[in-house]
């Protein structure tokens, strides 16, 4: 591989942003720039810092999307050969609370990213990251939901993947840029935030076999149906997007194999918990959303076709991985917040 690529990654700091810096140290020889906020956690990349401190192919760069000022800096500074912009307020709960904060971080967030590409002039190969969200309430016969269906966003998150859904198509067509998006329907894994179903409920049975709260988990919504993927599958399919015969303005839904309700995801976790028998279930309002996306299954086919990419860990291999962050980072930390 050519020794002079970069590649910058927004949002470096997150489950996904994390696990692509991984996959791009073993599998290239590229020099990889992490945006991150100033004040972001850096828990996810906790393994990685001494290659940060020695300088050694993996740098942080401090930018926020809602500073064009600071992103036009990164860009500067990187003049990346690639672009992953995986930053984003990418809680979908949140989003009923903070709205405008989500547009802006979002929306004009990435209109920020592909600006200051484009004032620099410069020619990366981008991938844009929407959600498959921006498909909201979807009917049966719309199963499993291919990339022409129609947008019907369910929260301002979702409202706010349409905007950089939108965004990234519209500089590809207008300015002749190399940008690529997709949709990624449900993915998770090691080191998926705590606001999300699965890890949430990880996370409580981790807390429950400790003693610390208990035998009962909270939920939301169980019946909504989610094809789910590993997030390292994911980040294998993000690598596919940009370096197998990429087309600008292509868009892409990109999905797992296995679907399920959220409540039978729910017993699969429960069933590898050493407290399995004492464990019930509580309905909680408070993680009930106003509105819900229920019927998430994709149609890959086109992104297979192009790429050749298919998920190759296991539905149960990714809930057990899960489980077992939980209880390695519950035994790190004598403190943690009950959600």
């Amino acid at each position: 591989m050519n020794d002079a690529k970069s590649v910058l990654i927004t949002g470096v700091t997150g489950m996904v942003g994390s696990h692509l810096v991984d996959y791009l140290l073993e599998h290239t020889d590229w020099r990889i720039y992490g945006m991150c906020r100033w004040r972001s956690p850096l828990d996810n990349i906790n393994h990685l810092l001494p290659m940060i401190n020695s300088g050694e192919r993996f740098s942080l760069l401090y930018g926020d999307l809602r500073d064009y000022i600071s992103i036009h800096d990164v860009m500067a500074k990187s003049s990346p050969d690639y672009v992953f912009h995986l930053a984003a307020q990418s809680y979908p709960q949140t989003s009923f609370e903070s709205p405008l904060d989500t547009f802006e971080t979002n929306i004009q967030g990435t209109a920020n990213v592909l600006e200051a590409i484009r004032k620099h002039k410069l020619n990366p190969i981008i991938h844009v990251c929407a959600s498959s969200e921006v498909f909201g309430r979807v009917s049966k016969d719309k199963l499993p939901i291919d990339e022409e269906c129609g947008f019907h966003p369910a929260s301002p998150y979702a409202i706010s993947k349409v905007g950089t859904d939108l965004i990234g198509r519209y500089y590809a067509e207008a300015y002749g840029m190399k940008i690529m998006t997709t949709r990624m329907f449900t993915h998770t894994g090691p080191r998926r935030g705590d606001v999300f179903a699965e890890s949430s409920f990880a996370k409580q049975i981790a807390m429950i076999e400790r003693g610390d709260i208990p035998p009962v988990i909270k939920v939301g919504n169980l019946k909504s149906l989610r094809t789910f993927a590993d997030v390292r599958d994911a980040v294998r399919a993000y690598y596919m997007l940009v370096t197998v015969n990429p087309i600008s303005g292509a868009y892409y839904n990109i999905g797992g194999a296995f679907s399920c309700e959220i409540g039978e995801m729910l017993d699969t976790l429960i069933s590898l918990s050493s407290c399995k028998e004492q464990i019930r279930i509580e309905q909680d309002p408070a993680r009930m959303r106003p509105i819900d996306a229920d019927l998430q299954v994709p149609d890959t086919r086109k992104f297979f076709d192009h790429t050749g990419w298919q998920p190759q860990i296991s539905f149960e291999r990714t809930m057990l991985d899960l489980l077992e962050y939980w209880r390695a980072r519950l035994a790190d930390n004598k403190h943690y917040l009950v959600r």
